[in-house]
C-alpha cells in the first residue's frame, strides 16, 4: 500500500460563545480554525488528522500556511511512501520544514488513523494497548472581569459532571485574584481548581498574583510568564507552593529538556497540535515521566478528530498523568463538531473509542458547511 496523496480541508468552526484569553491580539476569539487532512493511498483507505490555527505565544500558524506547508512541501515527500514507514516519513517531515510541529501533528495522527484502519483495530493497539476504559476531564472558563458570569458558566459545567475546572487569568492580576476568590467561595471543595495566565503577566504581576491564589489552593498555575523566561519560571517555582505548569514554553524535546534543567515547572501541559501530534507528544511525556515532571494532557480547542488522538494517546499511557481539559473545544465549547459521532463527556469522563483507527468518521455535510478554502 502507498500514499497517493493529501487532501486538505481547512474549517473554519464558530464558538458557542466568544473564547477569551490573556493574549495581545484577538484576546476574544469567535471561531475555531482547524486543518483536517485525509492522507489517501492506492488501496483506497484513507487516515484522518487535525491540526489547529491556534494564534497566540508560542503559535504562529495560519491556516494558508498549513494548507501550503501540506500540498507543497510534505505531499511530495509522502507520495509514493508506505504509511507504516511513519518513523522515516516523521524524520523527513521534520528535516524538510524544522520544528514544523503543528503541520507535523496532522500528519502523524492521520498516518496512526489509516494504519488503525488497514489492521482493523483502534489506535491505542498501535500504541502498546489500552492501560484504561475512559480518560477523567476537566474543562477551561474564558476570562471575564464580571466572576458571576465565569461562575455561571462553571456551574453548567460541574452540573454536566465537571470536577476539575480551569479559569484563565492574566489580563488583570485584581480581576484574577477577584475571580480565584469567588470561585473558592462557590465551589469550596467540590471542584479541583486550576488556572492559566497563557504568558501574558510580567516576572512582578506573576509574583503577586501568586502570593494572592495561595490561600485558594490552586493543584497547579500554567504558565504565567513568556515562553523564553525559564529564569523567571524558575524563580517563580522557588517563591510558591502552586505547582506550576509549562505549556507556551514547551514545544520539542530540547524545550523541555531546557524545562527540566533550568527547573522552570513541575508540571507540562501538552497539545497534540503543538507538540507534534501523538507521535511526538508521546517522545514527550517519556522524558517527563523520567524527569519527575507530571503530564498534563491537552490541547488546543478542537474537533473531535484531535480529541480522539488524545484520548488514544492517554488511554495507552501506563503511566501517572494529571487529569487534563483536552476536551474543552468539543460539544461544550464549539457550536457543531464535524464528525458522525462526537465524543461526549458523561459524568466528567470520556470513552475511550473502539473502532478501528482514531475510532471517528467525518461528517461530510458539516465539513462542506465550514470549510474556509485557503
Amino acid at each position: 500500500m502507498k500514499i497517493t496523496g493529501i487532501e486538505t480541508l481547512p474549517l473554519r468552526i464558530p464558538f458557542k460563545e466568544a473564547f477569551t484569553i490573556a493574549a495581545p491580539y484577538e484576546k476574544s476569539r469567535n471561531h475555531l480554525d482547524c486543518l483536517v487532512i485525509k492522507i489517501h493511498t492506492d488501496d483506497g483507505i484513507f487516515g484522518i488528522g487535525e491540526t489547529q490555527a491556534w494564534r497566540r505565544q508560542g503559535s504562529a500558524e495560519i491556516l494558508p500556511n498549513l494548507v501550503k506547508t501540506m500540498k507543497e512541501i510534505y505531499e511530495p515527500i509522502l507520495i509514493g511512501k508506505s504509511p507504516f514507514q511513519i518513523n522515516e516519513i516523521m524524520n523527513l517531515l521534520n528535516c524538510a520544514v524544522y520544528n514544523s510541529l503543528y503541520a507535523q501533528a496532522a500528519v502523524g495522527d492521520a498516518l496512526y488513523d489509516l494504519m488503525g484502519k488497514y489492521y482493523k483495530v483502534p489506535v491505542y493497539q498501535l500504541l502498546g494497548g489500552k492501560c484504561r476504559e475512559k480518560v477523567q476531564v476537566g474543562i477551561v472558563v474564558s476570562i471575564s472581569a464580571d466572576p458571576d458570569a465565569m461562575l455561571y458558566k462553571a456551574q453548567e459545567f460541574y452540573e454536566q459532571g465537571y470536577r476539575y475546572i480551569r479559569i484563565k487569568i492574566g489580563i488583570d492580576p485584581d480581576v484574577d485574584a477577584r475571580n480565584a476568590k469567588a470561585f473558592k467561595e462557590y465551589f469550596g471543595d467540590r471542584v479541583v481548581l486550576r488556572a492559566d495566565a497563557n504568558a501574558g503577566l510580567s516576572y512582578p504581576d506573576a509574583l503577586r498574583l501568586l502570593k494572592k491564589l495561595e490561600p485558594y489552593d490552586f493543584d497547579m498555575v500554567e504558565q504565567l510568564v513568556s515562553l523564553w523566561d525559564l529564569r523567571g519560571m524558575a524563580d517563580l517555582c522557588r517563591h510558591t507552593s502552586i505547582p506550576i505548569s509549562a505549556d507556551e514554553s514547551l514545544s520539542n524535546i530540547h524545550s523541555l529538556m531546557d524545562i527540566i534543567q533550568a527547573r522552570a515547572a513541575s508540571i507540562i501541559q501538552t497539545k497534540t497540535g503543538k507538540n507534534g501530534g501523538i507521535y511526538y507528544t508521546r517522545q514527550l511525556w517519556t522524558i517527563a515521566h523520567a524527569a519527575g515532571i507530571q503530564i498534563f494532557p491537552g490541547n488546543h480547542p478542537s474537533t473531535s478528530i484531535a480529541g480522539a488522538s488524545v484520548t488514544h494517546l492517554c488511554a495507552s499511557w501506563a503511566g501517572c498523568m494529571m487529569v487534563g481539559d483536552y476536551q474543552n473545544g468539543l460539544y461544550d465549547v464549539l457550536s457543531e463538531d464535524v464528525v458522525t459521532q462526537p465524543l461526549k463527556v458523561k459524568d466528567g469522563y470520556v470513552a475511550v473509542p473502539d473502532l478501528p483507527g482514531l475510532g471517528v468518521e467525518l461528517d461530510e455535510d458539516k465539513i462542506r458547511l465550514f470549510r474556509a478554502d485557503c
